[in-house]
C-alpha cells in the first residue's frame, strides 16, 4: 500500500545539507560527554608525563627551555621591572603564560612552572583536534582516533612536559583551525572573533603563526562559497595586533621594528656569523629536493614511519570538499619548515643524515596535527562501525606500537637530542653550580645571560643578583670602561665572551680580577670565575670656583 502523503519525507530533509547534519551531531545532548572525557584524559597523560620527567632531572634538558624559564624569571627577579626584559628574538606569550608560578623558587628550579602552562595547553589542544575532526566528520570515533594518535606521540609529551613553546602553539594553531571552521559554517562574528583571538596567541607564540595568517584570513573569506568581507575583516583586525605589537616592542626598546629578524641574537645573524667562522652552510639551504627530505625524515624520526606512511595515504583519501581546505591550512605549517629549510639557513640534523648529529628534530612536530586528522577522517569514511573500530584500532596501533614495543626514553628523538647535545653543559653548569654555592654571600655577578643561568639556579641564587646584556646601560658602560662602571665583586667568564675581552682592558688600567676557578669540558668553552681583587681610585675632580660657573653659565646663555 503506498505510503500517505505525510509518510513521505519532504522536499527540505531530502536537500538538507550534510554541513547541518554534522553539525547537529556535534551539538546533539550529552555531545559535550566524551568531550570532556578525552581532555580529562589529556589533561591526566600530560600531567604524568611532566611529573616524570621533572622527577628524573629532563625538564631542563634541552638550553631552550632553560632560557624560556629564565625569561619569564628574569621579568619577576629584577631590580627594575620593564617590558624590556620580555627580550627580543623569542615571542612573549610562553613567557607571560609561566609568570603565575616562576616567581615560585621551588617551581622554578624543578622546571615544573613551565611545564604546567605547557600541559594546560597540551591537553587543550588535544581537545581542540577532538572537536575539529568530530564537527569535519559527524564521528565521535574519528575525532577519538584523532585525539589518540596526537596524544600518544612520546616526544610531543616530553616537549609539554618541559618550558618549550610545541604545546602552547599546538593550542593556538588548533583553536584557530576550529573557529575559523565553525565561522566558515555562518554561524555569527563570535567565531570570526574567537579565531581571531587564537590566532593572535599564535602569532605571539611561534613565527610560522605569522606565516599562517594571510592563509586563515582567505580561508575565512571564501570557505563559505561566497565572499565574507565583515567576518575576515575582524579576524584580520584581531590576529594582525599580534605581528604589530611584537614589531613596535621591538622598534620601542630596540630602535628597530625588525629586531627579531635581523639583531645580534636572531637566527638569521646567528647562522651567518657560523658561516663566517667557517661552518658548511645548513643541509637544503639553497636546495629544495634537500630541504623536503631533511623535513619528511625528520617526520619519520619524530612522528614514527608507519603513521607517516599511514596518515599521508589518509589525507591523500580524505581530501574531498569539506576536509581540503583544514587539511591544506594544517600542511602550511610543515611547509613553513620546508621553506625555512632552503630559504632561512634553518638547520635540522639528524643521526641518519649528515652531519649525522641532533638538532632541530622537533620542527617535525609541526605535521603531527595533520596526520592525526587524515587518520581520523579516513576512519570517519568507513561504512559500519564495525569497521569503523577496526581501523581506529589500527590507526591507533601504528601511532603506539613503535614506541610501546621499546619504551625508553632514548628512543625519543626529540629526548635524545636535549639528553647528548645538553651533556657537556649539564656539566660545567653543575660544577660551577656547586663552587659558587660554596663560596659566593653576595656582591654582585656580572655574566652573559646565556647557559651559565642554569648554575644560578642550581645554586640558589636569584637572577637579580646578576648584571648582563639584559640589564642595558650598565652592561654596555661595563664593557666598555670596566675599570670605571665594572662594580660587581664576581665575574664569570666564558671563552671568546665580551667579559673575558673586557677584563684585560680593564687591568691595563687599575682594575684587578683574580681567577678563582676554571672550569674545561670537553665540547664546551673554558669557563673562568673571577673575583675583585683590587681596583684603583678614579681620580677626583675638584668642584668650579662659583665665578667660573657664573661665566660658563652666562657663556652658555649667549651661545645664539
Amino acid at each position: 500500500m503506498p505510503g500517505s502523503r505525510s509518510s513521505r519525507p519532504s522536499r527540505a530533509s531530502k536537500t538538507k545539507p550534510r554541513g547541518a547534519s554534522r553539525r547537529a551531531a556535534a551539538a546533539a545532548p550529552g555531545a559535550w560527554r566524551p568531550a570532556l572525557a578525552v581532555w580529562a584524559s589529556a589533561l591526566a597523560l600530560g600531567a604524568l608525563f611532566a611529573w616524570w620527567h621533572a622527577a628524573h632531572g629532563y625538564s631542563y634538558y634541552y638550553g631552550d627551555a632553560e632560557a624560556h624559564l629564565d625569561i619569564a624569571r628574569h621579568i619577576l627577579d629584577t631590580p627594575v621591572r620593564t617590558w624590556e626584559s620580555l627580550g627580543t628574538v623569542w615571542l612573549p606569550l610562553p613567557h607571560i603564560l609561566m609568570l603565575p608560578l616562576v616567581g615560585s623558587d621551588v617551581w622554578w628550579r624543578n622546571g615544573l612552572a613551565g611545564a604546567a602552562p605547557s600541559v594546560l595547553c597540551f591537553s587543550l589542544a588535544v581537545l581542540l583536534l577532538f572537536l575539529l575532526v568530530r564537527r569535519l566528520t559527524g564521528s565521535a570515533t574519528a575525532g577519538v582516533t584523532s585525539a589518540v594518535v596526537f596524544a600518544s606521540n612520546p616526544n610531543l609529551l616530553y616537549l609539554q612536559s618541559t618550558a618549550m613553546t610545541e604545546a602552547v602553539y599546538a593550542a593556538c594553531s588548533l583553536g584557530a583551525l576550529y573557529a575559523l571552521v565553525r565561522a566558515s559554517q555562518g554561524e555569527g562574528l563570535a567565531w570570526p572573533a574567537v579565531a581571531g583571538v587564537a590566532a593572535l596567541a599564535g602569532a605571539l607564540t611561534r613565527y610560522e603563526g605569522w606565516f599562517l595568517l594571510p592563509f586563515y584570513a582567505l580561508y575565512l573569506l571564501l570557505a563559505s562559497g561566497r565572499p565574507r568581507w565583515g567576518a575576515a575583516a575582524l579576524f584580520c583586525a584581531i590576529a594582525g595586533l599580534g605581528p604589530l605589537a611584537w614589531m613596535a616592542h621591538n622598534w620601542w626598546w630596540w630602535g628597530d621594528a625588525l629586531e627579531f629578524y635581523r639583531g645580534e641574537w636572531s637566527a638569521r645573524a646567528i647562522y651567518e656569523r657560523a658561516l663566517r667562522s667557517g661552518m658548511k652552510p645548513a643541509p637544503g639551504d639553497g636546495d629544495w629536493p634537500l630541504a623536503f627530505l631533511y623535513f619528511t625524515s625528520a617526520v619519520r624520526y619524530v612522528c614514527g614511519t608507519a603513521l607517516a606512511i599511514f596518515g599521508g595515504l589518509a589525507m591523500a583519501a580524505c581530501m574531498r570538499r569539506r576536509l581540503a581546505a583544514p587539511l591544506g591550512l594544517l600542511l602550511l605549517a610543515p611547509l613553513f619548515y620546508v621553506w625555512s629549510l632552503h630559504s632561512a639557513g634553518l638547520p635540522i640534523f639528524l643521526p641518519g643524515l649528515w652531519p649525522n648529529s641532533y638538532y632541530n628534530t622537533r620542527y617535525a612536530l609541526a605535521a603531527l596535527p595533520a596526520l592525526a586528522l587524515g587518520s581520523g577522517a579516513l576512519v570517519a569514511l568507513m561504512p559500519g562501525s564495525r569497521y569503523r573500530g577496526l581501523l581506529m584500532a589500527f590507526a591507533v596501533c601504528l601511532a603506539v606500537l613503535p614506541w610501546a614495543l621499546y619504551p625508553r626514553a632514548g628512543n625519543w628523538i626529540c629526548w635524545k637530542e636535549s639528553e647528548v647535545n645538553s651533556a657537556a653543559r649539564r656539566r660545567w653548569t653543575g660544577e660551577l653550580a656547586a663552587f659558587l654555592k660554596a663560596h659566593y654571600r653576595g656582591g654582585g655577578i656580572a655574566m652573559s645571560f646565556g647557559d651559565a643561568r642554569g648554575a644560578l639556579r642550581l645554586a640558589g641564587i636569584p637572577l637579580r643578583e646578576a648584571m648582563h646584556e639584559g640589564s642595558g646601560v650598565p652592561w654596555h658602560a661595563s664593557l666598555a670602561r670596566p675599570e670605571l662602571f665594572l662594580r660587581q665583586e664576581w665575574v664569570i667568564t666564558l671563552s671568546g665572551g665580551k667579559l673575558a675581552s673586557a677584563l684585560p682592558r680593564g687591568e691595563r688600567r687599575g682594575l684587578r680580577y683574580d681567577c678563582r676557578r676554571t672550569i674545561v669540558v670537553e665540547g664546551a668553552p673554558v669557563v673562568q670565575v673571577w673575583r675583585l681583587s683590587s681596583r684603583l681610585r678614579p681620580p677626583e675632580f675638584a668642584a668650579p670656583e662659583e665665578e667660573q660657573r657664573r661665566q660658563f653659565e652666562k657663556a652658555l646663555r649667549e651661545v645664539p
